[in-house]
Parts: structure tokens; sequence; C-alpha cells
């Protein structure tokens, strides 16, 4: 007697996932992770980030020069008479010109690598297209946190919500007056009038930043870097009929080379590096621990967003594609 055959999805199926055939593979055992996980080697690289976090509170522990160093609740950091480090002063050049605008230099490298790397085609193919998609979402993500969200960001929100305020420093004369104030609803507004915000938590900014816009351009090319390095990716992604697949970087992406293409994975890999490292001096010498925390833990909700949802729902997927793919 003939054994029945299990069907087995039709090319049409794979393609109503938007991806072409070619990139979709069989389950293996790897089928019984979810698609909204990371793989393997996502986790390491996600693990790089709370690793960093505790690295540099145990410096900050244990180093004679910061145990040693005053540290300002209100002013989040050292006063800066007191700073054991340049990197511990806010005014450090690094901190002035590349964290204080750092999306600018994460927008920057993103732009640069979309550009010049040959795996997005020529013009606005659809790789290209999907990809200034997920950027224009992660970007959105960090305007509603730590710029605006109908009248004060996520940030400000929060820290109002825990208690805090501004008190006006400035005039020593109205400050009993004006100690109990809750209409400079912004950091921003409050510092603009002389005032101090303090009381409530907040969510550390430059930990949200760092993690989110060096995560970004992770995510982006590190398709192209285990293309490069011939590892396996072993994405998982749900059909619409509901059955996983495996997904990968197509084997026909063309060839990294030339001089514009360099540049694109290079400039890219330095911001990328370049944040960890100031990420690492914020953890060692700025905010709580808690404020670090918190701002991990937002970060990595919009990268989630992103960059793991969608390879559970094709409905998202089907416009913010997937990296590489």
């Amino acid at each position: 007697m003939a054994t029945r055959r299990k069907p087995s999805p039709t090319n049409s199926t794979l393609l109503t996932a938007g991806m072409p055939s070619g990139t979709v593979r069989p389950l293996t055992s790897s089928g019984r992770r979810s698609p909204f996980l990371p793989t393997r080697l996502e986790a390491q690289l996600l693990a790089i980030y709370p690793l960093t976090l505790l690295l540099g509170s145990i410096f900050s522990t244990l180093s004679p020069a910061t145990r040693s160093a005053p540290y300002s609740v209100t002013l989040q950091s050292h006063p800066t008479e007191f700073a054991p480090s340049y990197f511990a002063q806010k005014k450090n050049v690094f901190n002035v010109y590349f964290v204080k605008v750092g999306w600018f230099w994460a927008t920057v490298a993103f732009a640069v690598f979309v550009t010049f790397h040959p795996s997005f085609g020529s013009g606005a193919s659809t790789r290209r297209v999907r990809a200034l998609l997920r950027y224009g979402v992660v970007t959105t993500w960090w305007w509603i946190v730590t710029q605006w969200f109908f009248g004060p960001p996520l940030i400000d929100r929060g820290f109002r919500f825990t208690g805090g305020q501004c008190e006006m420093l400035k005039d020593p004369g109205a400050r009993d007056e004006m100690s109990n104030t809750r209409e400079y609803i912004t950091a921003a507004t409050c510092k603009a009038v002389g005032g101090t915000w303090k009381g409530g938590h907040d969510i550390s900014g430059h930990v949200f930043l760092l993690i989110l816009g060096s995560a970004l351009l992770w995510f982006e090319f590190l398709p192209a870097l285990t293309h490069v390095e011939e590892l396996r990716d072993g994405r998982l992604i749900t059909l619409p009929d509901g059955k996983v697949a495996s997904v990968a970087v197509e084997k026909e992406l063309v060839k990294v080379e030339g001089a514009a293409t360099a540049r694109g994975v290079k400039f890219a890999l330095g911001v990328a590096a370049m944040m960890w490292w100031m990420l690492l001096m914020t953890a060692a010498y700025f905010h709580t621990w808690f404020e670090k925390f918190t701002g991990l833990l937002v970060a990595f909700a919009g990268l989630w967003t992103v960059y793991f949802l969608p390879r559970g729902v094709p409905q998202i997927r089907a416009w913010l594609g997937m990296p590489g793919v």
C-alpha cells in the first residue's frame, strides 16, 4: 500500500510570507524554538549589553578612585571637581559630540551601510525600502522615549509618575514657593529656567540610546557579516498557514568588495564599537544600577518589536521584512 505523504508548503505559500522562496528552509530540530526568540548568535550579541552594564558597575564598586569620589544623585554623576576620570565628566568631548547626538551618528552609519552595501541592490529595491521602514520604526521609538510623546517624552512622564518634579534652585528666595511646582514638566524646560530635575526614577537615556543605536546597526549588518564568515543563521519564521520554517541569508548575495562597500560596513562597525565603549563608561560613572537597568529594558522592548515580532507575525513581516532577506 502506498504511504500517504504529508503536504508540504508550496512555493506560492512561501512567497506569501513576503520572502523569496530560496531563503526558506525545511524545518529542522531548531523548530522547537519560538520564532519570537533570538538565535544563539543573536542571544550572544544581546548578552553583551547587560554584561557591559554589570562590568561597569563592578568597576565603579571596586575602583578606589570611583569609590572615594562623591556622587550626586541629583546630577546622576560625580561632580566635575571630584570626577575620578575624564570619562566621568559630563563635558568630556566624547559625551558632548558623540553620545548627546548619538542618534545622528547611528543614522549616518545606517545610511552609509544601506547606500553602499551591494545586498540592497540598486535604487529603491524592496530590501532597501524595508530597511528604511525598520529604521523609521526604531527612530520613532527613540523619539517617543526621549523627545516627544504628545507632550513630554516617556522618560519625563515616567519621572513625574514616580514622584519627580522640577525644583527651582537658581533663586534661593523663591525656592520655598517653587519647590512643589510641576509646571516645568520636562527635564529640558526645567534646566532652561535654572531648576533641578529631581525626586523620581530617571530611566537612563544614555543607556537607552547607546543600546538602541548600536543594536540597530548590529541587526542590520550582522546578516552580511555572517554571510561573509559562512556562519549559520537559523532564524525561524511563522508562515501564513501557521507553520514554522527556517530562514537564512540568501547565498546569491553579491560578494562584498570595493572600497565603497568596505566603508559601508567598517564605518557602521566603528560607530557601534564607539557606542559600546561609551555604554561601558556610562555604566561605570553615571546613573544608578536601576536607572541603567530600565534603560536596557526600554531599548530591548523597541528592538524586539522591530527585529523579532515580525518573525512570528507574517502581516508585520510583509511590511518590515527581515535584515538580509
